[in-house]
């Protein structure tokens, strides 16, 4: 049928539905299973959800912040309580008020069978930008699927869909007289999983036959619009364009890739967790992340699609090196750049490199 959707444009409209706090339904050859964001979930359709068998699933780093066996290694399996509610599957998810009420549990974990579903049913929470843990119920009753037009999936097909990188479209581009350099040129490219937009910042005409002067610059909306005193990233952008400008030619990618892959509002939970004590790896975990969900892969196919096969990459940190490496493009030279540090942040500064590697 020429409007039947594909699977990427259902997987997008399962991302909006979970954001919603609409179910989804993901199928596979032993039957289908629900599944709801615990962020977005409503007491309506908690109530509705509550048969034997339903699930919180949650990652190995919450599992561990609630004292909850993580039997299958990188998450865990928390049965749902018949008293289990709106607030409780909120604390669960949520760990803002951890410190306040530490005692959740005890806990009764699922250890049998594969969880296969509920890994990519986690995967696909996080690519929605919503905390790590997803309601799951396996082979639901007839009745609560007939008739409620719910997007559905094939399991198999998402985790691959999930685990592919992610392929981009030049959209448009215009010359940009900037700060840094009046010869600028802003480059659109387009995911074409439905994604957000990345852009790429050129300045000069870089000559693609020998190594360019890049930056992969993820977005931070605090530090980059705010003039965020927590972190070093809006230095960091403003001295990579500087340099380019300087040396008459570059490239900066600006990744929207909010938080290091966590979105924004996540960001802000990590932030108020670091409130409370918690440095920025820590605060991670307690939200059920890991240290870094970027995915630099993008990075990589931006460069080799603008023509680039070498680069002398701006960065401090290693796994941005290792990444190019790996996909492609010759890394000849790691320029420093270190810049950026307040009385605010030299515990974050330090936190990157005890724990993320980062050479500072």
């Amino acid at each position: 049928m020429a409007f039947g959707l594909s699977l990427v444009e259902r997987i997008n409209r399962a991302r909006a539905d979970l954001r919603l706090g609409v179910p989804i339904v993901l199928t596979g050859p032993n039957g289908a299973a629900l599944v709801m964001a615990a962020e977005t979930a409503t007491a309506d359709r908690l109530d509705a959800l509550r048969e034997p068998g339903l699930v919180l699933a949650i990652t190995r780093y919450r599992a561990e912040t609630l004292k909850a066996r993580p039997y299958d290694g990188d998450l865990a399996r928390i049965i749902v309580p018949h008293d289990g509610g709106l607030s409780w599957l909120r604390a669960m998810a949520d760990p803002a008020d951890d410190l306040r009420h530490p005692m959740k549990g005890p806990f009764l974990c699922a250890r049998d069978g594969k969880a296969d579903l509920h890994r990519t049913a986690i995967a696909l929470v996080k690519t929605a930008q919503l905390l790590p843990a997803a309601l799951v119920l396996e082979n639901p009753p007839a009745g609560l699927i007939d008739g409620a037009e719910l997007t559905e999936l094939p399991f198999g097909l998402l985790a691959d869909a999930l685990a592919q990188e992610t392929q981009l479209s030049p959209v448009v581009n215009a010359r940009l007289p900037m700060v840094a350099s009046q010869a600028g040129r802003v480059h659109i490219f387009r995911p074409r999983d439905g994604g957000e937009e990345h852009y790429a910042i050129e300045i000069g005409q870089p000559n693609r036959a020998k190594p360019v002067l890049a930056r992969l610059h993820s977005a931070c909306f605090t530090g980059d619009v705010l003039g965020s005193l927590k972190c070093d990233c809006g230095p960091q952008l403003n001295a990579a364009l500087a340099q380019m400008g300087q040396e008459g030619a570059g490239v900066l990618l600006y990744l929207n890739q909010e938080g290091r892959g966590i979105g924004l509002a996540n960001k802000m939970r990590a932030y108020s967790l670091q409130d409370q004590g918690f440095d920025t790896v820590e605060a991670n975990h307690r939200l059920g992340f890991e240290d870094d969900e970027r995915d630099f892969r993008i990075g990589a196919g931006l460069l080799r699609q603008m023509g680039f096969a070498q680069v002398r990459l701006l960065t401090n940190n290693p796994r941005k090196v290792a990444m190019l490496d790996t996909h492609g493009l010759k890394v000849v030279e790691r320029v420093a750049l270190r810049v950026g540090e307040t009385a605010q942040n030299a515990h974050y500064l330090a936190t990157k490199a005890a724990k993320s590697g980062h050479l500072l």
